[in-house]
């Protein structure tokens, strides 16, 4: 089935997909980085750098810190004093 989703729609439910994680994250700011990091093997600091890779592969300058604002919805100095332990 996945083999006939034409690869435009593919993206576009695969960006869903990665906005969905992203609300989840932000909702979720009792869970730690570090926890997500020991189960899953990746962060929302990793989810920041692949983003930034991203856009940097298309040409499109993006700095770590306005990347992370994006993944955190906030600033990440914010975000780490209002919810990091």
């Amino acid at each position: 089935m996945a083999d006939a989703i034409d690869p435009a729609l593919q993206t576009e439910f695969e960006a869903a997909a990665f906005r969905r994680l992203l609300e989840h994250f932000r909702q979720r700011t009792d869970v730690q980085n570090k926890d997500v990091m020991d189960l899953a093997g990746f962060c929302r600091n990793c989810l920041a750098k692949w983003y930034r890779a991203a856009a940097v592969e298309r040409g499109v300058e993006l700095t770590d810190e306005a990347a992370r604002e994006h993944v955190y919805g906030m600033p990440y100095a914010t975000w780490k004093a209002q919810y990091q332990k």
